[in-house]
């Protein structure tokens, strides 16, 4: 059992995959912690206690319409594209305590990379000294917001389960008056519940997270982003214990207007629903199991925000040993098992 319980574990580290990413949604600078479909297959699953190790690779390229106008970096702007080139350093620890029966863990989410924001033409600029009508394009190397996140997972059979929560904690690195920004410089909370239901029999797995986005204030712009709620469904089937693939959908949507005296074009409420698929693989290195997953989704109903693709690489992989799954399930059909 020890070859499969191995690629089990590598498996359901995915149950933590995309706590947190980058652009974008409507909001402030068209950025949002949540993106459409990133929780996906094993979404409610909670690794076995210790320690965890993901890499992120996120990338998005969109624009808006011509005919809308959006917000960002307090600069009103049209004809804008955004491109995003991101990586996210998440480790996570599982510990062994155990809250009304459920697994505790928490994560620290890390990001870097290169935002690229270009508009065909500055409409208004109160905070920034640039003419109106030239057009304007901003790329740099940045640091995003730190990611703290808590969570709790339980299992009943075949379905698994987790509720949690994560706090963007503002770090500094925002750049005032400039259009590209990896920070948000505002406190998000985001509070979700995910379920799993995994027949390994079958090699089925269904997987459902909702959430509630809640926005604080940038104090730089005076801009209150509105709060928003989010859901995710993936659907995936095993092919051997290795590989799998999928289809995901995933749609968020502002409840409550943005605010604040830097809000220049109203409340600005914005909603975006997107689809696509995935593909995952894992395998062994030192009997360390490493599971890597592609996804990609397109962006195919927008309001107020850029429409565009989002693509993701992430690799994933347990540190040292771990505890193991009580009890293993049977693999999926066509999967070897290798016995002591």
């Amino acid at each position: 059992m020890k070859r499969l319980r191995a690629s089990v574990v590598g498996a359901i580290a995915f149950s933590w995959a995309g706590i947190a990413s980058y652009p974008a949604s409507s909001t402030e600078s068209g950025a949002s912690l949540y993106v459409a479909g990133l929780r996906g297959p094993l979404a409610g699953i909670v690794p076995p206690p210790g320690f965890y190790f993901e890499n992120d690779f996120y990338s998005y390229s969109g624009r808006l319409s011509a005919s809308t106008q959006t917000q960002i970096g307090g600069a009103v702007l049209a004809n804008v594209k955004v491109q995003a080139r991101v990586n996210f350093l998440t480790p996570t620890w599982v510990t062994p305590i155990e809250i009304l029966g459920g697994n505790l863990g928490f994560a620290v989410i890390l990001p870097f990379g290169v935002p690229r924001v270009s508009a065909g033409a500055l409409i208004a600029a109160p905070r920034i000294g640039r003419a109106f009508g030239v057009k304007l394009r901003d790329s740099d190397f940045l640091f995003g917001d730190p990611v703290i996140s808590s969570f709790i997972g339980w299992h009943a059979g075949n379905f698994h389960w987790q509720v949690g929560g994560l706090v963007n904690i503002p770090s500094g690195t925002y750049r005032d008056g400039e259009l590209s920004n990896l920070s948000f410089n505002r406190w998000i909370g985001d509070i979700y519940a995910a379920g799993t239901w995994l027949d390994p029999k079958i090699g089925l797995d269904i997987s459902g997270a909702v959430g509630i986005e809640i926005n604080g204030k940038n104090d730089d712009t005076d801009y209150k982003t509105g709060n928003a709620v989010h859901v995710d469904l993936a659907i995936s089937q095993y092919l051997s214990k290795e590989l799998s693939v999928g289809a995901l959908f995933g749609h968020y949507q502002q409840i409550s207007g943005d605010s604040g005296e830097g809000a220049s074009l109203g409340p600005y409420k914005g909603r975006v629903t997107a689809v696509g698929g995935m593909i995952s693989y894992t395998f062994n290195v030192a009997e360390t199991p490493i599971t890597t997953r592609v996804k990609v989704l397109r962006e195919v109903s927008v309001d107020n925000r850029p429409q565009g693709t989002i693509g993701l690489f992430t690799i994933a992989f347990p540190l040292g040993k771990t505890a193991p799954a009580a009890p293993p399930p049977e693999p999926v059909p066509g999967a070897k098992v290798v016995k002591h």
